[in-house]
């Protein structure tokens, strides 16, 4: 009976050490926070997205095609159409029954949208970039001009009449889109579009963009990445004040200003609280509360639904997958999609960890939010308004000072959130802790800090800047790390050049205007350049040689530009183009 005993004992202490090790194995549940629900329709149209990946194979195969299809029946005639293809002995769908399924239930993405010429559209407005003298770079301008007209669009009626067939969402105004595989309002795109606009004259266009995005905030409480239903998850870089306190200036629209306030305060809400919200301790024991890119989503993105899942296989459990996928759509909300700067390992996309990162530039667009609510209040006589976002201003600013800036460097830092620092849902600063690597985002401050006196800080900043590494002979790069994703080195994106640009301009500092200015001819001669050879405006360039545009990333490089078009025009508008000076590559 002993050595019975003993046996049985053995056994179970064996098979206790397996369960403990296989326990040890499984990742610890880190996602947390809110999932909106996605529609039945993405889901569906993930499927097709899928099939097609088998079908087609992976050769030119863009993910974001199929889950911008409308159905011609309703769901689920078209899902038993769907089950009902003819399978080959491996499962999988010939590409000639896929074709004849995609022409008879489904109509293209394009299709929900139609070409509409602009109310206030005209080839050569009165005013139009009165600095520009050289006659080559005026034509080019009203080239770039030009192509407002064939990025409007409106929404089809069959999508405001059957909104359950579309991923598109139904808006009332017309809108510009980027161009290419982007038939969508993008969020923070339309800011740079709107300042384009506004240098062409177009200020119905602008304002109806405005009360488009302020109808999101409306419905969702946000303004989404994009007007697509699988972009209701997560917003962009919040940018929507800012537009209108341009249209504003430009129009002295009161009204408005009456309309955007409250959509404005519910936004800010939406990004100083909740998940969004991080307080922290500062060196001197002082608490801030700053915001954080965070997603209400944690499967793959519908639109890169194959490309994500493609990269969460490197994975071995799903709790790590659901970590990846929150990160991977957290990383879409910042914009900055992708780059080195979200990933612990910089080769290694299954490291990103965005919604562990205090952004710089986020929380240097939020400053701004406040800044710009306070300014509106004000136009309207909103006192009480005013002077709460002039305070939670400056307590923004001081938060930004103690957490992000770094004297020693003359730049704002990203901070990482260390969970070993944290007590009672407080992180304790330490220097050690600010990722000191150099991003074009580490100067975006300067944009927001308008207000700030402090000259000798500015040409600090502007000296951290010139010694960096990112200026090149065709503008700013993202960063110096050659990753092959599409926000690093050698890429330079319109909106950073004139988020700098700006802020230097407008800092009151003479060195910091001139290089300013030197920025801004290197990158309007790089869109010649490249206008000139490949008769497009593109999304992105390559600032190491001008006149090269930019690639990597998940998708092939796209052509149109809206945000491209509109910061050359704001550009020109600004700095002119003499006569005697050359607009072609040095």
């Amino acid at each position: 009976m002993d050595s019975l005993f003993h046996f049985i004992l053995i056994v179970f202490l064996i098979a206790a050490m397996v369960i403990n090790s296989e326990s040890s194995n499984l990742c610890k549940p880190t996602d947390h926070g809110p999932v909106v629900p996605t529609t039945p329709l993405v889901i569906f149209l993930e499927t097709i997205q899928e099939t097609a990946l088998n079908t087609f194979g992976p050769i030119n195969f863009d993910p974001k095609l199929y889950v911008d299809l409308s159905l011609k029946f309703d769901l689920p005639i078209a899902k038993q159409a769907f089950s009902n293809l003819p399978k080959t002995e491996n499962g999988s769908v010939l590409p000639s029954d896929l074709n004849d399924f995609l022409k008879e239930f489904v109509n293209g993405a394009e299709e929900d949208l139609e070409y509409v010429v602009p109310v206030d559209y005209v080839a050569n407005p009165d005013g139009f970039l009165p600095k520009v003298v050289h006659q080559g770079v005026r034509d080019w301008g009203l080239e770039v001009h030009s192509l407002w007209k064939n990025l409007s669009r409106r929404v089809s009626g069959r999508v405001l009449e059957h909104p359950e067939l579309h991923t598109l969402l139904p808006l009332k105004h017309p809108v510009i889109i980027p161009g290419s595989r982007f038939q969508e309002v993008y969020y923070w795109d339309s800011y740079w579009i709107i300042r384009g606009l506004l240098a062409s004259k177009m200020y119905e266009t602008a304002k109806g963009i405005v009360i488009n995005l302020i109808g999101l905030i409306d419905t969702y409480g946000y303004v989404l990445n994009g007007s697509r239903t699988y972009y209701t998850n997560r917003s962009q870089p919040p940018l929507l004040s800012s537009m209108v306190v341009e249209v504003y200036k430009q129009t002295s629209d009161i009204e408005l200003v009456k309309i955007a306030l409250p959509a404005l305060i519910k936004e800010h809400k939406f990004w100083s609280s909740g998940i969004h919200n991080v307080t922290i301790e500062d060196a001197h024991g002082s608490t801030h509360n700053l915001s954080r890119y965070y997603a209400m989503w944690n499967q793959p993105r519908p639109e890169s639904f194959t490309i994500d899942k493609e990269t969460a296989d490197k994975l071995s459990t799903d709790c790590e997958k659901i970590q990846l996928y929150r990160e991977l759509a957290s990383t879409a909300e910042t914009g900055w999609d992708f780059s080195t700067r979200w990933m612990k390992n910089t080769s290694d996309l299954t490291t990103l960890s965005t919604t562990a990162i205090l952004p710089v530039d986020l929380n240097a667009y939020v400053l701004k939010m406040e800044l710009d609510i306070a300014f509106l209040a004000n136009v309207v006589g909103e006192s009480s308004d005013a002077l709460h976002f002039t305070k939670a201003s400056e307590a923004r600013k001081k938060a930004m000072d103690a957490v992000f800036w770094n004297e020693e460097k003359g730049q704002w830092f990203d901070y990482w959130l260390n969970a070993s620092s944290m007590s009672k849902d407080v992180y304790k600063w330490d220097v050690s802790d600010q990722n000191q690597d150099i991003f074009a985002s580490n100067f975006i401050p300067i944009w927001v800090q308008l207000f700030n006196s402090d000259e000798a800080k500015v040409e600090k900043v502007a000296q951290s800047l010139e010694s960096s590494g990112l200026l090149h002979a065709a503008g700013i790069a993202t960063s110096l790390k050659n990753s092959s994703q599409q926000w690093d080195f050698p890429n330079g994106w319109a909106p950073v050049q004139h988020m700098i640009v700006e802020g230097l301009v407008r800092s009151g500092s003479e060195e910091a205007g001139l290089l300013a200015k030197d920025i801004a001819i290197r990158w309007i001669r790089t869109n010649f350049a490249a206008y000139k050879s490949s008769k497009a405006m593109h999304e992105k360039y390559d600032v190491s040689k001008c006149g090269d545009f930019g690639g990597g990333g998940e998708y092939t490089p796209q052509t149109g530009f809206g945000w491209s078009n509109g910061v050359v025009l704001a550009f020109l508008e600004e700095f002119g183009w003499p006569e005697d000076l050359n607009p072609h590559c040095q």
